[in-house]
């Protein structure tokens, strides 16, 4: 995908990208950055957003995005939103805390709606918006133990419909990239927990358990996340809304 086709229209907009301290959120910010937008690196880990935003001449925000009563009466201006941010738990349901159940939900899709709500009244009135909401082929497929992430991911992919639906005659497309594993910290740290939970090596976690359903045998990248995040701001996917673009390596094929 050159840059080109990617998105050369980007001079001039202002970006949000959430958890963009590190991982996809990290290489969504420095791909859009790189096609002329101005981002905004959000996350909660404020030295970290400031590293990444002086390196791509964009700004930091420190928010905390499960404080959702706090974000609801926050205003907020973009032209572009990227709802990324989020972690993963791994328990059996009879063991999963309530409390970080509600804590996920509200991280992973209660904060995309506050955030979406805040951003489109001004999308609405330019005429032109895009919303891109980092899902998951768990918002396609469930794994056993991931409980509060596949019901996020669910959740996450209905939200981004109805605000493609409502968009449509604003100018604002609304999306979903769903990747399967990509390269991250949340999946290093993924291994480890299922390492424990299946009693494996790490290694045969990764073979066995995480890509046990993916044609192509491999973790992607951030950067082809990024990549996907940047053809749906570009002007060449201004009728791709309400859908999803899959990254998952074959997973749901099968």
């Amino acid at each position: 995908m050159t840059d080109d086709v990617a998105g050369t229209g980007l001079a001039g907009r202002r970006a949000i990208v959430t958890g963009a301290a590190s991982g996809i959120g990290d290489a969504v910010a420095t791909r859009l950055a790189a096609l002329g937008a101005h981002v905004v690196v959000c996350d909660i880990d404020g030295e970290r957003a400031s590293l990444t935003a002086e390196r791509i001449g964009g700004e930091a925000l420190t928010l905390d995005l499960s404080n959702t009563a706090e974000l609801a009466e926050r205003q907020f201006d973009a032209d572009i939103l990227v709802n990324n941010a989020g972690i993963q738990h791994v328990a059996p349901i009879d063991q999963f805390d309530p409390g970080r159940f509600a804590f996920m939900l509200r991280l992973m899709l209660e904060a995309p709606f506050l955030l979406s709500r805040a951003v489109l009244p001004g999308m609405y009135d330019r005429g032109w918006g895009r919303i891109v909401n980092i899902s998951s082929v768990h918002g396609l497929r469930a794994s056993a133990y991931k409980s509060a992430y596949v019901s996020a991911k669910h959740g996450l992919m209905g939200l981004s419909k109805v605000i493609a639906l409502e968009g449509a005659g604003r100018g604002v497309t609304s999306n979903c990239v769903c990747p399967g594993y990509v390269r991250t910290p949340l999946v290093e740290n993924q291994l480890a927990d299922q390492a424990k939970v299946h009693e494996l090596s790490t290694d045969e976690v990764l073979s066995k358990v995480l890509l046990t359903r993916s044609a192509v045998k491999r973790l992607i990248e951030p950067s082809e996340v990024a990549g996907a995040v940047a053809y749906l701001c570009s002007p060449g996917a201004t009728s791709v809304t309400g859908t999803e673009m899959v990254l998952d390596g074959g997973w749901s094929a099968s």
